[in-house]
């Protein structure tokens, strides 16, 4: 283990059978409801749309309004978790994830249920901050690798069911009958987590929670996430400005304050930590986006339904909650900075290879490299996240795993934003109509180049970060 690693970590305290059992049921089980109910929303926006008579602007704040609230709100809560106790705070956010499905459910006007909607996003932020942390806080070293992969797993198959089960929901049910399911599963966690999960784990406990801190913090990422959402419009770089002008004065506070609500000292001396969070970011902003441009292309220019792009869609979360499981365990064993580094070069090549997509190209091949992106992301995912958590003492597990969510994030809100800055020169606010496809394909093959470029200095970064162990 490096020198720099050594300094910042220590064992974390492993808890008996059965509570690591009921840690790892509780935590896969969010884990699955959070990206389910994100995706199996985007699929019943329209049938939103049409029944509360929303505008395709409103449409895109339901969606826009959950994510915001998440990535404002993570690192704070990983914090608060850190000090008041993580488990204390993980059914607080399920209770409140839980009680805003409800009012989502029954919602009858727009504004009501985008505001439902950003009261869920709280939620969701003392979820994400708390269930990795809880993980890490229960379970040995040794076991990491392997519960992280089964929690990727779980994030993964939420992606692949939820198109899925709420295209078929929604069509047979209605679309308040998603909100209904959440309901039910997220009263299981908090129900199965009070009665089983014996404990409470804060590492940071006594510690002052730095509001202030918090508030730019938030600042930060809203400006941020909200400028990447307008792009390329000239009200965007406002934003974005804005966002990195806040960022300097947060750098500067969380220096000089004595108890940061994120440690900037672990971007500056753990070395394992800075470069883990940056190929996490590298690699989400070139991947987010490849499942909203090819269904695209498969509807338009292959001419595919709903459906058909869908099963197309879904080999690759498949193939990644398929091998998360074993390529965490593999982390167990191996440097997680080898096995994450062969996941990007993966994830490269399949980059690569949809920068030839044209009118002609055949469903195997675009399967096969959806496949070959699922097996990168395999790779990456669970071992980048072992050495992000391995790599921090006990007391910084909260805010360790909300850095993670955060940089999911903001990598997702900069992959759309790469790609509506590439439509906006190629094709223009116009819709995608036939005499548009080749602008569309120009534009699709320049922003998997661009993609690929992103994920091929992702490789450095995960080769830089060190040794774990």
């Amino acid at each position: 283990m490096s020198e720099e690693v050594k300094t910042q970590a220590c064992p974390a305290p492993t808890g008996e059978r059965g509570v690591r059992r009921t840690a790892l049921i509780v935590s896969t089980l969010s884990s699955f409801v959070t990206p389910f109910m994100g995706s199996s929303v985007n699929i019943a926006l329209p049938s939103i749309g049409r029944d509360l008579g929303m505008d395709a602007i409103n449409l895109g704040w339901v969606a826009t309004s959950y994510a915001l609230a998440a990535a404002m709100l993570l690192v704070p809560f990983g914090r608060i978790a850190d000090i008041y106790g993580r488990k204390k705070v993980f059914i607080y956010g399920t209770a409140i994830f839980s009680a805003c499905s409800f009012l989502c459910a029954v919602a009858t006007a727009s504004f009501a249920l985008i505001a439902f909607r950003f009261l869920q996003g709280i939620g969701a932020a003392m979820i994400f901050g708390t269930g990795l942390a809880i993980l890490t806080s229960v379970f040995p070293p040794g076991d990491r690798g392997r519960v992280l992969g089964i929690n990727v797993a779980a994030v993964y198959s939420g992606l692949s069911l939820g198109p899925f089960l709420g295209g078929l929901m929604t069509d047979a049910l209605g679309w308040r009958s998603i909100f209904a399911l959440n309901v039910i599963l997220g009263t299981l966690v908090v129900s199965f987590t009070v009665w089983k999960l014996r404990g409470e784990w804060a590492g940071a406990r006594g510690e002052r929670f730095d509001l202030i801190g918090s508030a730019i913090y938030s600042l930060v990422l809203v400006a941020a996430m909200y400028g990447f959402s307008l792009l390329p419009s000239p009200n965007a770089f406002v934003f974005i400005v804005v966002g990195v002008i806040a960022f300097f004065v947060f750098v500067r506070w969380e220096l000089r304050t004595e108890s940061p609500v994120l440690d900037i000292k672990l971007f500056r001396d753990n070395r394992v930590f800075a470069f883990s969070s940056l190929a996490a970011l590298l690699n989400y902003s070139a991947t987010f986006a490849v499942g909203f441009l090819l269904s695209l292309y498969l509807q338009y220019v292959k001419g595919l339904s709903a459906e058909g792009a869908g099963i197309i869609l879904v080999s690759q979360p498949v193939v990644q909650a398929v091998f998360s499981p074993f390529t965490g365990r593999l982390s167990d064993r191996i440097e997680p900075r080898i096995i994450a580094s062969m996941g990007m070069g993966a994830t490269v090549v399949g980059l690569a290879l949809l920068t030839f997509l044209s009118s002609d190209t055949p469903f195997p091949f675009i399967v096969g490299s959806l496949m070959l992106l699922g097996l990168g992301f395999a790779l990456f995912s669970s071992p980048n996240m072992n050495a992000v958590m391995s790599s921090v003492e006990r007391r910084l597990y909260g805010v360790a795993s909300a850095t993670i969510g955060t940089m999911r994030l903001i990598g997702q809100m900069m992959s759309l934003g790469i790609s509506m800055l590439v439509f906006a020169l190629f094709i223009g606010r116009v819709q995608i109509t036939p005499e548009y496809y080749a602008s569309f394909l120009q534009s699709a093959n320049t922003i998997f180049v661009i993609f690929a470029v992103l994920c091929f200095g992702g490789i450095f970064a995960s080769l830089a970060r060190g040794k774990v162990r």
